[in-house]
């Protein structure tokens, strides 16, 4: 099931496992034009490499759906407040877009049409089959260009807010697996988490975000590792907080 903002991969199921991947595509719609050197499409400003690959793998086991932004982060930030400077973003790790300085009208149209479509049908699909745990996938690049200097070491990163409980069973178990895992890094779901704040925290619904850095989902092969560690992570997280 598809549409302009979003798209689910799997079958969403009462007391399963939903994953949701905000920026899981570069997609630029035909008429929407950024302004930008097509070559930063491919580029971790555009979009959160690996996720899709990861995500759709996940939702293939049963009891796995995946909820997947259908459009590029550069387009339409899902995983902002609706009125945060971000949500179009004019600039990202140094790079202008210039196609997104937009007037009051222009900027309420792209919201229109993207952010609101995408967590009305969030919020509706979690109602419909509420899932006994959300995960947030997220990737992070290695190196940003504005800060060079920044040291990047981890493998994955767990992000939460005030609900710590998915959280910290993730962190233990992802260290069980021999990664490097931050708590909290590369930055604070404290900072940023709008998503799940929205969906997840304010419902009481269980979840965890995990950040992996984009360099370890670079093939196929890498995808399918991370989907099946995580489908093991998550499986063993349901469980415990299902009692």
């Amino acid at each position: 099931m598809s549409e302009e903002a979003w798209r689910i991969v799997g079958t969403p199921r009462f007391g399963g496992i939903l994953v949701v991947a905000d920026h899981a595509s570069d997609r630029v719609p035909a008429d929407i034009d950024l302004g930008i050197d097509p070559a930063l499409l491919h580029n971790h400003i555009a979009v959160d490499l690996g996720v899709a690959g990861v995500g759709e793998r996940m939702a293939a086991q049963p009891g796995i759906a995946a909820f997947l932004g259908n459009v590029s982060r550069l387009v339409c930030d899902f995983n902002r407040e609706e009125h945060a400077p971000g949500v179009v973003p004019i600039a990202s790790d140094g790079h202008a877009v210039p196609g997104n300085a937009l007037d009051h009208a222009g900027h309420e149209a792209r919201l229109a049409r993207f952010f609101r479509p995408y967590h009305d049908a969030l919020a509706r699909q979690l109602d419909e089959a509420p899932p006994l745990l959300i995960l947030s996938l997220h990737s992070f690049t290695p190196h940003l260009a504005s800060k060079p200097e920044e040291q990047r070491p981890w493998q994955c990163g767990v992000l939460y807010n005030e609900d710590d409980t998915a959280s910290r069973l993730a962190i233990a178990l992802l260290r069980e697996e021999g990664l490097t895992v931050g708590d909290q890094e590369p930055y604070s779901g404290r900072l940023l988490n709008a998503t799940m704040n929205r969906h997840a925290e304010a419902d009481g619904r269980p979840y965890f975000g995990i950040e992996i850095r984009q360099d370890l989902l670079a093939t196929e092969a890498m995808q399918a590792e991370w989907a099946a560690r995580l489908h093991k992570v998550c499986n063993r997280i349901a469980i415990a907080i299902g009692g």
